[in-house]
């Protein structure tokens, strides 16, 4: 879209939630609209304020916009990273995308793995936020803006990340639950601007029930539509709680069976979205639920994600207040907290308590500095990293992310728990579950996920919330206060996570690009992969049963399967074993057609 003003291009992906209030106060300095779209608005925002404009933005985007009078582009995304945003050079053009595989239409851009960015996600989970796994190939971090100019010379500011100190003051509980209240159902509100009906991703859990009672509330015409995953496996299904919420709030409900057969067939094309190496297949089950919303005729869907990173809904941050006073326990408070943390695993039972103790004992200290809080999870990492034919490179998988929290200003001074939290908004939220498992799933069919719990004055209550009100120890305790005529089973449950089936839907199904984790040929192919200890791994995942397969050998091998496929589909560029079309530079075209408007 072109400014009147004829020095303005811009274009944009995402939605601004405040527009109307923005278009009210734009108004009031002068400016004229010609339509009623968030696009035109964020246009003359950025006419009239420049790079100021984007601490006013509450929305989900990334955008470029051209000033044709100074000669420079400028490139924004959002401040939790939901939007992605791309760029690469190719000789004396910078390129920029949504997705990384729009520069395969480029014969200037070639796609190799990055192997230092490879190793950070396999230590870590998730790439960081500038990182892509491809050379040569960036991502704009969230909260960031770059410009660049004439001379081609670039320059990066962060406008905007999460703050984890205590900002807000509430003398009583009863006014901080008051305050998550308003600021909840006000997210959801402006999230609700639309002119297509819009549904909701239903867990049943906690954080979508909210929305569910706060849509029903709302009203809307024809009722709600909610959209859920079911599993034949007793240990990954919820539907019993997704129709216990869907019953209270008059749903129409829709779910979705996925079987091992649907994984495997979907796994390729769900990889190719995600465009990086994943450690886990619950996004594909995301993509298959997604393509059923397209077919309901569905565009926006809301999603609790988001709520467990503000208001410390994972065991994560339970068990890293346990680790910090472990020292100070006795044996028997000790096994207390254990049972509390893990009422719902089978491997925490009472004939396996003393190695779990044993385990905490031995974390109970940081050995990374900064990453306390994770050291635990990234010993899945750790065993992962042995996938890498360079030990050497290997050995420095966790040194960005320590890099990173070394670099940040504010990092130093957080106590252990605002140090997760800092973590998990800047690894695996945005690297991973509103990326790969969430945007990129979504949009691969045309629908647009919105995340209320995401709503910057929601997050900005992180802090003072949970910290002064909450020990952790009750689940979103102070969400459950706010939100307390919930139906009971789901206010009364444990946290139960989203999973899906990794390695067991492959050895079961037994796939035919199967052959990339299994021939010595592919698995040499890239240079990058150990054979002979992915080799190794296979066996055992193909030869043991899927119980005593570890929770590290099932990510190790999601990672190695899915590096393999895109090295098929973005590197070799091959489509033999994991796509029955052509190749992909072969179905990308590019036409550039820029018109004058008056």
């Amino acid at each position: 879209m072109r400014h009147p003003s004829g020095r303005y291009w811009i274009t944009f992906n995402g939605e601004i939630y405040n527009y109307l209030e923005l278009r009210d106060e734009l108004r009031a300095l002068g400016c004229h609209f010609a339509d009623d779209s968030d696009t035109e608005v964020l246009l003359h925002a950025w006419a009239t304020w420049g790079e100021g404009c984007l601490d006013r933005l509450n929305g989900a985007f990334a955008f470029a916009v051209y000033d044709s009078v100074e000669g420079t582009l400028s490139m924004a995304r959002d401040r939790f990273g939901k939007r992605p945003l791309f760029y690469t050079r190719a000789g004396n053009r910078m390129l920029f995308a949504s997705e990384m595989k729009a520069f395969l239409a480029c014969e200037q851009v070639s796609f190799r793995p990055d192997i230092e960015d490879f190793a950070t996600v396999l230590a870590t989970w998730t790439p960081l936020p500038h990182q892509t796994c491809w050379e040569g190939i960036e991502a704009l971090p969230l909260g960031s803006v770059l410009r660049l100019d004439r001379s081609g010379q670039q320059e990066i500011r962060q406008f905007a990340r999460p703050e984890f100190h205590d900002n807000f003051c509430f003398s009583t509980i009863e006014e901080a639950v008051e305050a998550v209240r308003a600021r909840v159902i006000e997210a959801v509100k402006v999230r609700l601007r639309t002119d297509v009906p819009v549904g909701l991703y239903l867990s049943g859990g906690l954080d979508s029930s909210i929305l569910a009672s706060i849509m029903a509330d709302l009203g809307g015409d024809g009722g709600l539509s909610s959209f859920s995953i079911t599993f034949g496996d007793s240990d990954l299904d919820e539907s019993a709680y997704q129709t216990i919420v869907a019953d209270r709030y008059g749903l129409r409900h829709n779910p979705i069976e996925i079987t091992h057969d649907q994984i495997c067939a979907a796994f390729p094309d769900a990889v190719y979205h995600a465009e990086v190496p994943v450690f886990r297949t619950a996004f594909v089950p995301m993509y298959l639920l997604s393509r059923r919303v397209q077919a309901a005729g569905i565009k926006t869907v809301l999603s609790g994600e988001g709520a467990d990173e503000v208001f410390l809904g994972y065991d994560l941050f339970r068990e890293t207040a346990l680790r910090k006073r472990w020292d100070s326990l006795d044996t028997e408070t000790r096994k207390d907290y254990v049972a509390r943390l893990n009422p719902f695993l089978a491997h925490f039972s009472n004939a396996r308590q003393s190695g779990i103790l044993g385990l905490y004992d031995q974390f109970s200290r940081e050995r990374m500095p900064g990453l306390f809080s994770h050291e635990m999870r990234y010993q899945n990492g750790n065993f992962a990293l042995r996938l890498l034919k360079d030990r050497q490179v290997a050995e420095t998988g966790f040194a960005p992310i320590m890099a990173a929290t070394s670099a940040a200003a504010d990092f130093a001074g957080l106590s252990a728990m605002e140090k997760a939290q800092w973590l998990e908004f800047n690894t695996l939220l945005p690297g991973y579950l509103l990326s790969t498992q969430g945007e990129r799933m979504g949009l691969a069919h045309g629908v647009e996920n919105r995340c209320p719990f995401l709503d910057p004055n929601v997050t900005d209550l992180m802090g003072a919330v949970n910290l002064k009100f909450d020990d952790g120890w009750d689940e979103k305790h102070l969400l459950k206060r706010a939100f307390p005529t919930l139906p009971p089973e789901v206010l009364t449950r444990h946290k139960h996570p989203y999973r899906a089936a990794d390695s067991t839907s492959f050895v079961e199904v037994r796939p035919e690009y199967m052959e990339l984790v299994l021939s010595e040929q592919e698995l040499d192919r890239s240079g990058l992969i150990d054979t002979r200890f992915a080799q190794r791994l296979m066996n055992k995942i193909l030869t043991t049963p899927a119980d005593r397969i570890s929770v590290r050998e099932h990510q190790a091998f999601v990672y190695l399967l899915s590096f393999q496929c895109i090295q098929q589909q973005f590197t070799q560029r091959d489509g033999a074993y994991v796509r029955q079309d052509k190749t992909v530079r072969d179905r990308l075209t590019v036409a550039v057609e820029i018109q004058e408007v008056a």
